[in-house]
């Protein structure tokens, strides 16, 4: 006899991991389905930021700012470990937006919705200071404002973790191939990376796919019946750290875009974003010579010490899949979310398919607060909205002091290189406590398989976090992939191999 589901999410990216957790904790059984790894595409291939969307005033966004910039304080609030609060440099360039523009712009931002920990906007004089130094000699002022960084691969495992401890069922490598629409239920068909294949039924489903959310209409049989979908392609790349401070800059452009750099993994910067439609495999999504040349071009307008390709350490893009509003300019594309729930009423009593479109991650917990809205009438669940209020797994730090919270940890682990104890704190919070809980010295960590690396953390994220290769770990789990040599990668890979087995929860 197949499982039997409330409902089950296809898709495990923000969106998806999202809406598993609310439902999870809303008493509801959910199975959520993800091909690859969680986070493996557009959710781990953003700009690591949790903000209002400061361009998006110009095109009278207004809804989707002030929900986002809402946001931003509850989901610090949530995940204090992986969300910090950064302050933005918008160097002044005489040649575009004039300095009553960006200051009317500002207030707007400062003003949409309440602020707790973050500052306000104010004008800033360049000339001479440590915001100014990188920066050529014709920008002299500019305005500074905050928004927050996020680690966006681990928030997505931070959510399904979270829907696990609600009793959520998460399954990665797990392709949901065919969807089969009955009287009161769903027969979904998956397929695990081995080809095995069996049968669940569900009550409803959500359509998270992502990029392959038409491709999952489709699967339902209801390809007539598909929203549009824009896909638009954004590319970033990472640089040998360019500034001295913790501040990030805001770049404009004369085509209307920006580009930000951001600090990155202590010793970076990075560089990002474009927009480009996109029609290619969403798999196979890479940055171009030409994406390449218009970032360095929009930010060596402004550097006094200009960047080459050769200053490039790694880069990486993602396609992201917007509801497509007609509009002729990429840029200007909503990314407000859009819901397609069709409860097949012209049918009679048949069951749920609610698909997304488009969508930020900054506003990921209310879509699928919104989402749950709309579904648990449908499935007779009448369990209040709870998440806003909620940390995320490793996020119960006292107050979210993290900087006492890091203090603590290296007084307990004395014996951890302060910079193993940095980002084991920021990567994990609380959590990290379950990593080697007997561990006195360094050595009960067992081998350093690439550095900064050792045993006890590979087996915690493959015990824990779903990781089942190197690129799983080096590259969303950790991030420490960035400057990393290709035999310490091949060590990992190798540890995995000999490993991986016997590790795995069955």
């Amino acid at each position: 006899m197949p499982e039997q589901y409330d409902l089950l999410v296809v898709g495990g990216g923000i969106n998806g991991a999202g809406i598993a957790r609310d439902a999870a904790g809303r008493g509801l059984s959910v199975l959520l389905v993800e091909q690859r790894d969680l986070a493996s595409a557009t959710s781990s291939s953003s700009t690591k930021l949790i903000h209002g969307g400061l361009r998006y005033l110009e095109h009278y966004e207004f809804r989707l700012v002030r929900e986002a910039l809402q946001e931003r304080e509850v989901l610090l609030a949530a995940a204090p470990h992986i969300i910090w609060p950064l302050t933005f440099v918008l160097p002044h360039h005489r040649g575009l937006r004039p300095k009553w523009m960006l200051r009317a712009g500002l207030f707007l931002y400062d003003h949409l919705a309440k602020r707790k920990r973050l500052s306000g906007s104010r004008a800033l004089s360049l000339h001479g200071t440590v915001e100014g130094h990188p920066l050529a000699d014709q920008f002299t002022s500019g305005f500074s404002y905050s928004d927050c960084w996020v680690d966006d691969a681990r928030l997505v495992v931070l959510n399904a973790l979270d829907a696990q401890a609600h009793g959520a069922v998460i399954k990665t490598r797990t392709k949901c191939t065919a969807l089969l629409r009955g009287k009161d239920r769903w027969t979904a068909t998956v397929q695990t990376e081995d080809g095995g294949e069996t049968h669940v039924f569900t009550k409803a489903v959500v359509n998270a796919a992502g990029p392959w959310v038409t491709d999952m209409v489709n699967r339902a049989g209801l390809d007539d019946k598909a929203a549009g979908l824009r896909l638009v392609k954004g590319s970033h790349f990472v640089v040998k750290r360019i500034h001295d401070h913790d501040h990030c800059y805001i770049f404009q452009n004369g085509d209307g875009r920006i580009a930000f750099a951001i600090p990155y993994q202590q010793d970076y910067t990075l560089i990002g974003t474009t927009d480009v439609p996109f029609d290619g495999d969403p798999a196979r999504v890479k940055i171009t010579e030409g994406e390449i040349d218009y970032l360095l071009d929009l930010v060596n307008g402004y550097l006094a010490k200009p960047l080459t390709r050769g200053d490039i350490v790694w880069d990486y893009a993602g396609v992201r899949p917007l509801y497509d509003d007609k509009n002729n300019n990429a840029s200007a594309v909503t990314r407000d979310y859009v819901f397609d729930l069709d409860t097949g009423a012209e049918t009679g009593n048949a069951p749920a398919i609610l698909s997304i479109y488009g969508g930020k991650i900054t506003t990921y917990r209310r879509l699928a607060e919104h989402a749950l809205q709309k579904l648990c009438p449908v499935l007779g669940n009448h369990a209040p909205d709870w998440t806003a209020q909620s940390v995320l797994p490793g996020g119960d730090i006292a107050d979210g002091d993290f900087d006492r919270f890091l203090s603590k940890v290296r007084t307990r682990f004395s014996w951890l290189p302060a910079h193993i104890a940095h980002r084991w704190a920021r990567c994990y919070g609380t959590r990290l406590f379950n990593i080697a809980p007997e561990a006195k010295t360094i050595s009960d960590l067992g081998a350093e398989i690439a550095p900064n690396l050792f045993e006890a953390e590979l087996r915690f994220l493959i015990k824990q976090e779903w990781a089942r290769s190197a690129e799983d770990i080096l590259w969303r789990r950790t991030k420490l992939g960035v400057g990393m040599k290709e035999n310490h990668i091949e060590a990992v890979s190798l540890w995995l191999a000999g490993n991986l087995d016997r590790l795995i929860p069955q």
